[in-house]
């Protein structure tokens, strides 16, 4: 079936079963009532080139606003593409229901959209975005460009050999650690850059602290996020990465089976127990887990790199500090597509070169994201926008933990530029040796499926782990397949 193929089958179904969801969807679209804007008797359409995204983690004054403003500037002779953010409420799961809704009725009138790399194979498959211009083999200071962007990043934007956006920010999991406590027990922690750490050197440091935590009270070797949604699958395929485990093909197809599953799932207790996981992990999402690190009721922690910003709001800056994850990191982030129904679709990719330019991603960089590009993690990278590093507020506005005060009151200076060029340095090697979620246009039913199986083990205790791998093989198979 070819992508016009797919467009005028999803034009045909529009949703009559979507009801509620559309409502929660136009009300992020872009008039006061919720319509889309109108058109010029002439056809053209009105109003600015609509850009859709979730929510800014990072506390940094909205890094990704200050850069649609300064696009807005450098174009204030040209009405007709100037550009306007629109925020959608709710978590990711939230986003990707809106986004869907919208685009599938054509309630919403979006040009771009912001997208979670692993919805790239969904919404190419349906026919929602385009594919990205084919431009033959790039020269010169095109194939200079294109090859800046970091290989595996790049490779989320792609579904069945064609690329359907560019990478905007990028995400990876890496290990927060408390030298403090670890000082306290005659440890010594190697904060080098290139060290890489095992999880069997990540469990004798555990076992030194002498921590066994009983209640959520109590101090743990490590936290993370294994509450049943999108962080429990995100931890659970970096475990199965780390003793290699794949479970798809680039192609989207089951390549495991029950025998490697298990391998996988004993890796993600075995985590759990020897690391002695804080006991409040199993409900914990990414703002518990950085509370419980923050307040010193675990010694490690597994996080985003935005992170490391806002820690500068919550702890002394001898009291955190970063390294690789060991084993396996898996990759996050979203990219920007231009969304199959723009009437401005070249506004909508300039849009999108902007949005992804070195200077742009030097912008993201400094607000806590992790960018796309190479050189952003060399000291060559370009300068972030001059009007956008004004606005982009120092303090005030990060995470903070509970009963930590409010933001920005009294926070203690961040970390200095040497340890923030080893983070940069550090998150820079990540990056380079991530690996991917499986690409597959059937993700939020996988992930559904996993999310459901693992934290039945994780409430388990040690459970029959290969009788729990032969189910989930068979409940795999189904859903890859698209059953």
């Amino acid at each position: 079936m070819t992508w016009g193929d797919r467009r005028e089958r999803r034009r045909t179904r529009a949703a009559v079963a979507l009801g509620c969801l559309l409502a929660l969807a136009c009300a992020a679209c872009t008039g006061p009532d919720g319509t889309p804007p109108p058109a010029d008797p002439d056809g053209a359409p009105k109003g600015p080139i609509i850009v859709a995204s979730g929510l800014d983690v990072t506390g940094s004054g909205s890094v990704r606003q200050q850069l649609v403003e300064e696009w807005n500037r450098q174009h204030a002779g040209s009405p007709a593409r100037q550009a306007k953010l629109v925020e959608l409420p709710g978590g990711a799961d939230q986003q990707r229901s809106q986004l869907l809704g919208a685009l599938q009725s054509g309630s919403a009138r979006y040009d771009v959209v912001n997208l979670d790399i692993t919805w790239i194979p969904e919404f190419a498959e349906a026919g929602l975005i385009r594919p990205m211009p084919a431009t033959g083999t790039p020269t010169g200071a095109a194939a200079e460009d294109e090859l800046d962007v970091i290989r595996e990043v790049h490779a989320t934007t792609v579904w069945k050999g064609r690329s359907y956006a560019r990478p905007f920010n990028t995400d990876v999991g890496l290990l927060y650690y408390r030298p403090d406590l670890m000082a306290k027990a005659d440890m010594k922690a190697d904060k080098q850059p290139t060290a890489k750490w095992t999880w069997d050197q990540l469990y004798s440091s555990v076992k030194t602290l002498g921590v066994n935590p009983v209640r959520p009270a109590d101090r743990a070797g490590w936290t993370t996020q294994l509450k049943q949604y999108e962080g429990l699958t995100v931890n659970t395929i970096e475990a199965f990465a780390s003793v290699g485990v794949e479970l798809t093909d680039g192609e989207g197809r089951y390549v495991s089976d029950a025998g490697e599953l298990k391998k996988g799932l004993d890796e993600l207790l075995d985590r759990v127990e020897r690391g002695r996981v804080q006991p409040a992990a199993p409900t914990s999402d990414e703002t518990a887990s950085l509370t419980d690190f923050a307040e010193g009721r675990a010694a490690f922690l597994r996080h985003w790199p935005y992170v490391y910003k806002a820690l500068g709001h919550l702890m002394q800056p001898l009291e955190y500090s970063v390294n690789r994850l060991p084993g396996k990191s898996v990759l996050g982030g979203q990219n920007l597509a231009v969304t199959a129904d723009s009437s401005r679709a070249a506004d909508a990719r300039a849009l999108i070169t902007f949005l992804t330019s070195r200077k742009s991603e030097s912008c993201l960089l400094d607000a806590g994201f992790a960018a796309t590009r190479a050189s952003s993690y060399t000291s060559a990278r370009a300068p972030c926008w001059p009007r956008v590093a004004a606005a982009l507020r120092p303090a005030g506005d990060a995470p903070k933990a509970a009963g930590s005060g409010a933001p920005g009151e009294g926070a203690p200076k961040e970390q200095g530029a040497a340890a923030r060029a080893a983070y940069i340095r550090t998150l820079g090697a990540v990056l380079d040796e991530a690996v991917q979620r499986p690409r597959t246009p059937y993700y939020g039913a996988f992930t559904q499926v996993l999310q459901s199986r693992v934290h039945e083990l994780l409430a388990a205790g040690r459970p029959d782990t290969a009788e729990a791998a032969a189910r989930l093989d068979d409940e795999l198979r189904d859903v890859f397949a698209g059953r």
